[in-house]
C-alpha cells in the first residue's frame, strides 16, 4: 500500500516538473574551448568565473578532455574570466555583460606563449593525481607508474582514506560498508568473489578512481560507508581504434594478464569491445593460535590458489537522432579456480608444553565462477537539460564448487593415526537478478530536478550436499546436506533536487525503498532456521551545502542515512570447513545495518583538502569468531548493537619542483564498538588508528619517469572483536614512452620489504585467538600497452544500469 502511495508521489512530481516548463531559469551559461599554442585542445586547465564588480569568486571548472568547458547556471550580470594551466601563461577576459537566460560560446580561447623560450619545453597535459569535486574525490590513475601491473584491488588500498583488511574487506574512512561500481553502475559481486572480480581487472584499463563518501537520494541507498567508482578508460572522437595490453608480474610464483579492446564510431553508430586474459597463482600463510575449554590449538596453515579466465564486455549505442540514443550491452566473467591447502593443528592442555595430538589437514577445491549481464538503455536528451534515462537488465551468476577435506589425528610425533575424519562437499549456487529503472531530470526553479524509480528482483539457489567418506565411498550426511533458497524484491522511488546560488551550492534529495525477501531452508534434520520472512519499508533523506568562500577557500556539509543489507550467501547457514575444528557459516537471521553519515570537507587552493566525518552505525553486520563446542571454532556473520566512527582525512598534492610533484593523503579514526548481550557477552571495544599513502613522481629526461610510494596502516579494529597490528608497504617503478610515443614501457616492484603481513587479538566468550597471515606480496611487475589507429576516437556512453546493486551481494562463499 505505502509503495502504491510512493508511486503516486512520484507520478505526481513527474507531472509537476512535465508541466512546468514557465518555471524555467533565466539563468545563462558561458562555453568555450582552451587550446595551446598550436592549436591542441587544454585539458584540465583552470576555468574560473568571476565577478565583475569585487572580482569575487563566483564558479570554478576545468577544462575537459577535448578542452571545452561549461559553466551552467549563471544569472544576469557583468563577469570575468581567469584561465590557467600550469606552463603556459594565464588568460583573462574582457568584461563579460550575460543576459538572462544567455547562452555565450567565447569559442576557442588560445593560451599564447609567454617570452620564455618553449623550443626547449616540452609541456604536456597531465591530470592531477588528486581533484576534489563538490560531491567526490578523483585519484587519477591513468598516468601513475606504480599503477603498472597492479590490478583494482591494489590500486583501491592505495586511494585516499581507503583500507583493504587480510580478508580483502573494503573499508572508507574507517567504516566497512563500501559499494564498489565500475563505470558508474554498482558492482555485481560482494566479499569473495568482488576481490576476485577486481583482482582481475588491470590498472591499464582504468582512468580513475572516484570517492563518493555521501552519496545523493539519485544512488542506490545500499552501502552505509558510500561508494567508490572505478571509471575505465574510453576514447575521444570518430573513426576506429583499439589498444593491446600485456602484463606479467613474478613473486614465489606467477602471474599474467593480456587484453585488447577496441572501438568504431561514426555518426549514427557506436560499437565497442574488450576482451581479456589472465591466469596465475597465489600464496597465502596463516597462523591461529587458539585457547578454548581448557586446550591450546596452534595451527600452522599454507593455501595455494590458481585461477585462469577471461573477461569480456560487447556494446553498441545507436543514435537514433540528436535526442534519442538505444543501447545493448552485453559483458561478463568466466573464471575456473582451484586451490589446495595444508595445516597442522598442534593440541595440547594449556599451561604445558607437552604436545598431546597433531590434527594434520587438507583441503582441496575445484571451481567454476560465471557471470554474465545482459542491459538495454533508451536515453532522451533534448540537450538542454530535460534527460530521460530507462534500463532493463538481467543478470545469471552459475557457481559450482566441489571440495575434499580429509583430517588425521597423529600423535604428537605423527608416527601414528589416532583417528581420521574424511569429509567431501559439493555446493552450486545459481543466482538470476532482474531490474528495471527509470530515471528524469531536468531545470526546475533555476536549478536541477532529478526523479526515478526502480524495481528488482533477487532469486537465489544455493544447494549443500555434505559427504562422509569412508572407505573411498562418498555417503551423503542428511543432516549436514541441505538447500537454501532465497528470494528478494526491492521496490524504490527517489526525488533530488540541486540548485547554485551565487556563492552557495544545495543540494536535498530524498529515497524510499520497500524490501520482502523470504529465505527457505530445505533439510532432512529439521532447524529453527527453516524459514525467515521480513518485509519492511525505509526512508533515506540527503542533503548537502557547499560554500565557496573566496577563490581558495570552498567548504562543503553534507549528510546522509544509508543501508546495507547481507550478502545473500551470508544469509545461507552452510558450513564452510578449512579444517574439522575450522569452519564459516551464515546467519539467516542476519538484519540489515543502518548508518547515518556526516561530513564536512575544505579545500584550500584546490591544492590541500581536509574532511572531517562522523557515522552512527546501528545493528552493524561483522564477523565474528565463536567457540563451538569444546574443540571447533567458527567464524559468522553477526550483527554489533552500535558503531561510532570520528575520522579526519589529510590530502594534499604538492609540486616540489619542475620535476618532482607528490601526493600525501592521512587519514586518522577513533572507532568504537558497541553491544549489550552478544550471544551472551558484552562489548566495549574502542580505537585510535591512523593509515596514510604518499607518492613520488620524478619526471627524467628522454621521457622516463621515476615514482616511489607507500602505505601504512596503524593498529586498529577489525570485525566485532579483533585489535589488529600495524601493516605497511613501499612500491617503486620506472616508465617510458616508446615506439613513437604509442607504446607505453612499466616496470616496478611491489612491497619491497615484504611488510604486508597482519595480525591480531580476539576475546570473546571463552574464546581467545592470536592470528596473522601473509602473501606473495613482493612482486617484480612488467607491462607494455600498444595503441593502434586513431588515439582520439570517442568511445561509448558511461552509462549506469540497473542491475550492479543487487549483484554486489553475490559472493562465492567461499
Amino acid at each position: 500500500m505505502l509503495f502504491k502511495k510512493l508511486s503516486l508521489l512520484l507520478g505526481c512530481l513527474t507531472l509537476l516538473c512535465s508541466l512546468s516548463v514557465e518555471a524555467q531559469s533565466d539563468n545563462g551559461l558561458i562555453t568555450g574551448k582552451i587550446q595551446d599554442p598550436d592549436g591542441n585542445p587544454v585539458a584540465f586547465a583552470n576555468v574560473v568565473l568571476k565577478l565583475a564588480k569585487d572580482s569575487s569568486l563566483f564558479k570554478v571548472e576545468y577544462s575537459k578532455e577535448d578542452g571545452g568547458f561549461a559553466i551552467l547556471e549563471i544569472p544576469a550580470g557583468a563577469y570575468w574570466l581567469d584561465v590557467s594551466y600550469v606552463g603556459l601563461p594565464p588568460y583573462q577576459s574582457e568584461v563579460i555583460n550575460l543576459a538572462a537566460g544567455q547562452k555565450m560560446n567565447l569559442g576557442n580561447i588560445d593560451l599564447k606563449p609567454g617570452a620564455t623560450d618553449l623550443s626547449e619545453v616540452v609541456v604536456k597535459a597531465q591530470k592531477p593525481l588528486l581533484e576534489i569535486k563538490p560531491d567526490k574525490m578523483v585519484l587519477n590513475v591513468e598516468g601513475s607508474i606504480n599503477a603498472t601491473g597492479n590490478n583494482a584491488m591494489d590500486l583501491l588500498r592505495k586511494s585516499p582514506g581507503v583500507v583493504i583488511d587480510n580478508n580483502d574487506n573494503i573499508s572508507m574512512l574507517g567504516r566497512t560498508g563500501v559499494q564498489v561500481y565500475i563505470d558508474g553502475k554498482p558492482s555485481p559481486l560482494a566479499a569473495a568473489d568482488l576481490a576476485a572480480f577486481l583482482k582481475t581487472v588491470q590498472s591499464t584499463e582504468i582512468e580513475a578512481i572516484e570517492i563518493i563518501t555521501n552519496p545523493s537520494s539519485r544512488y542506490d541507498a545500499e552501502s552505509t560507508a558510500g561508494i567508490i567508482n572505478i571509471k575505465m578508460k574510453k576514447d575521444k572522437r570518430l573513426g576506429t581504434n583499439a589498444n593491446l595490453n600485456l602484463g606479467g608480474s613474478m613473486g614465489q610464483v606467477g602471474q599474467y594478464n593480456g587484453s585488447i579492446n577496441g572501438n568504431f564510431r561514426n555518426k549514427k553508430l557506436n560499437a565497442f569491445g574488450s576482451f581479456g586474459y589472465y591466469d596465475g597463482e597465489n600464496i597465502n600463510f596463516m597462523d591461529i593460535y587458539r585457547e578454548q575449554s581448557g586446550l591450546v590449538f596452534d595451527q600452522r596453515g599454507r593455501n595455494d590458489s590458481e585461477w585462469s579466465g577471461q573477461n569480456f564486455r560487447f556494446g553498441t549505442d545507436f543514435f537514433l537522432n540528436k535526442k534519442q540514443t538505444i543501447g545493448f550491452l552485453i559483458n561478463g566473467n568466466l573464471n575456473d579456480n582451484g586451490n589446495s591447502g595444508n595445516s597442522r593443528t598442534f593440541i595440547s592442555m594449556q599451561g604445558q608444553s607437552e604436545i598431546d595430538s597433531v590434527l594434520v589437514a587438507e583441503s582441496f577445491q575445484d571451481g567454476t565462477r560465471d557471470n554474465v549481464n545482459f542491459n538495454v538503455n533508451y536515453q532522451i536528451d533534448n540537450g538542454k537539460g530535460n534527460v530521460w534515462n530507462m534500463d532493463v537488465d538481467y543478470g545469471m551468476f552459475r557457481n559450482e564448487r566441489e571440495a575434499f577435506q580429509p583430517n588425521f589425528y597423529k600423535d604428537a610425533s605423527e608416527s601414528e593415526i589416532l583417528t581420521e575424519r574424511i569429509f567431501a562437499n559439493n555446493s552450486p549456487t545459481d543466482i538470476d537478478i532482474y531490474t528495471f529503472k527509470l530515471d528524469h531530470e531536468r531545470p526546475l526553479f533555476g536549478g536541477k530536478m532529478e526523479i526515478g524509480t526502480k524495481l528488482s528482483l533477487v532469486e537465489t539457489d544455493n544447494t549443500f550436499d555434505f559427504f562422509n567418506v569412508i572407505n573411498n565411498e562418498n555417503i551423503r550426511d542428511l543432516d549436514r546436506s541441505n538447500q537454501f533458497e532465497y528470494k528478494e524484491n526491492v521496490n524504490a522511488g527517489y526525488v533530488n533536487f540541486s540548485k547554485q546560488i551565487k556563492k552557495w551550492g544545495i543540494q536535498a534529495g530524498l529515497r524510499v525503498e520497500h524490501t520482502h525477501s523470504t529465505g527457505d531452508l530445505t533439510s532432512a534434520k529439521p532447524t529453527d532456521n527453516d524459514f525467515v520472512e521480513r518485509d519492511y519499508v525505509n526512508i533515506f533523506p540527503s542533503a548537502g551545502i557547499t560554500f565557496a568562500m573566496n577563490q581558495k577557500n570552498t567548504f562543503q556539509l553534507s549528510y546522509s542515512r544509508r543501508i546495507n543489507r547481507p550478502s545473500y550467501q551470508d544469509l545461507n547457514p552452510f558450513e564452510d570447513k578449512l579444517d574439522e575444528l575450522t569452519f564459516q557459516q551464515g546467519n539467516p537471521f542476519l538484519q540489515p545495518e543502518y548508518a547515518n553519515n556526516f561530513q564536512l570537507s575544505h579545500s584550500f587552493n584546490y591544492r590541500f583538502n581536509t574532511t572531517f566525518s562522523f557515522s552512527h552505525t546501528q545493528d552493524l553486520i561483522t564477523r565474528q569468531t565463536e567457540a563451538s563446542g569444546e574443540n571447533a571454532s567458527y567464524i559468522t556473520w553477526l550483527n554489533l548493537d552500535d558503531q561510532y566512527v570520528y575520522s579526519l582525512n589529510f590530502s594534499a598534492p604538492v609540486p616540489l619542483a619542475k620535476w618532482w610533484s607528490s601526493y600525501t593523503s592521512l587519514t586518522g579514526t577513533y572507532s568504537q564498538n558497541k553491544a549489550e548481550n552478544l550471544r551472551g557477552n558484552a562489548i566495549d571495544l574502542d580505537a585510535t588508528s591512523f593509515n596514510i599513502y604518499s607518492q613520488h613522481t620524478f619526471r627524467l629526461p628522454k621521457d622516463v619517469s621515476f615514482e616511489l610510494s607507500g602505505w601504512y596502516n596503524a593498529p586498529g579494529l577489525w570485525g566485532g572483536t579483533f585489535e589488529m597490528q600495524e601493516m605497511w608497504s613501499i612500491d617503486a617503478g620506472v616508465q617510458k614512452k616508446v615506439l613513437g610515443g604509442r607504446g607505453n614501457l612499466k616496470v616496478s616492484v611491489s612491497d619491497i620489504f615484504r611488510t604486508n603481513q597482519w595480525s591480531g587479538i580476539s576475546e570473546f566468550g571463552p574464546l581467545f585467538m592470536d592470528v596473522g597471515g601473509r602473501w606473495d606480496s613482493r612482486r617484480l611487475r612488467v607491462n607494455f600497452s600498444y595503441m593502434f589507429g586513431n588515439s582520439q576516437v570517442k568511445g561509448a556512453r558511461r552509462r549506469k544500469t540497473g542491475l550492479e546493486d543487487e549483484q554486489r551481494r553475490v559472493k562465492s562463499g567461499n
